[in-house]
């Protein structure tokens, strides 16, 4: 199968389930709200040595959001439900509490599962805190000195998919860069997903476990250019560089459509081939055969 020039390598991309919460975070302006998203959000990238897999879902207008001002969704990702628990309350605690203005939402009311959040959080207020019940949903205000951090006492938690990926093959650094950001601009606009890493994208590719004891990730040599000819190789012939593109979402479709998406948007001139990262079917449930998204999407 071809994209224009760009072999689509016959491979899947190999995902797991994880847990996930939706948060909705408004903030005063732009500027505050940019501030609690990029802490909230940092060093969120893997749950190999992340507490959680976290990044923004969209953006949202103040028609979109419970208090009527300016907010993004956000979703985080870990492999259980009290892991992912601990991860929100302790990120909301750390980084939303602490940035003016902010106020938190539960962006999945209708989940079943819940975890504590302005529940968790209310302690801070060191008995001044009060509670609220505003349309059978209850609410945390804690005192603090720009006025009151507002969040939902809870937040539920849903199955979710990570992992779902794609690697892009290029004849150059830059046009392989080039090709990343039109993938991760048609995947931002995918709801439901999330880019957890850098700019959305990965260069350190990785293989499960390692030569080194208790290491669970390793690079994964098969892709490296500058292994060539030292290991066998997974690259395109003329490849210079590679870069990873991984999705988590809600849903198995989601996942699919966001993959679909950015391949499409990626392939080009600059790209020989977009191959995917798997492990033999020995590490996730969820298998996405690249030519079978496309041909589906």
């Amino acid at each position: 199968m071809q994209i224009g020039s760009t072999q689509i390598v016959d491979t899947f991309a190999e995902a797991f389930r994880l847990r996930f919460v939706r948060v909705v975070v408004t903030a005063h302006d732009s500027h505050w709200l940019e501030a609690a998203l990029r802490a909230v959000c940092g060093y969120g990238t893997s749950v190999l040595g992340c507490d959680a897999e976290i990044g923004v879902e969209r953006r949202l207008d103040p028609t979109e959001t419970p208090d009527g001002r300016r907010g993004a969704s956000i979703m985080a990702f870990s492999f259980s439900p009290e892991g992912i628990g601990r991860a929100i309350a302790n990120r909301t605690a750390q980084c939303l509490l602490t940035c003016p203005t902010v106020s938190v939402f539960d962006g999945l009311p209708a989940a079943a599962e819940r975890t504590a959040l302005g529940g968790h959080i209310r302690f801070f207020g060191d008995g001044f805190e009060k509670t609220k019940l505003v349309d059978g949903r209850r609410y945390w205000r804690v005192p603090v000195m720009d006025g009151e951090f507002l969040a939902e006492e809870t937040v539920g938690i849903e199955k979710g998919v990570g992992g779902g990926n794609f690697i892009l093959q290029g004849d150059t650094l830059e046009g392989t860069l080039l090709a990343a950001r039109r993938a991760v601009a048609a995947i931002d606009a995918c709801p439901g997903t999330i880019l957890p890493f850098p700019g959305g994208v990965v260069r350190s590719g990785s293989k499960v476990g390692s030569r080194y004891e208790g290491l669970r990730g390793s690079t994964n040599e098969a892709f490296c250019p500058s292994l060539l000819g030292r290991v066998p190789t997974e690259l395109a012939a003329g490849t210079a560089c590679a870069l990873e593109i991984v999705i988590d979402g809600s849903d198995e479709p989601t996942v699919a459509a966001a993959m679909a998406a950015g391949m499409r948007a990626a392939a080009g001139p600059e790209l020989l081939a977009i191959s995917a990262g798997n492990y033999g079917g020995k590490l996730g449930k969820f298998h996405f055969h690249l030519r079978h998204v496309l041909a589906n999407s």
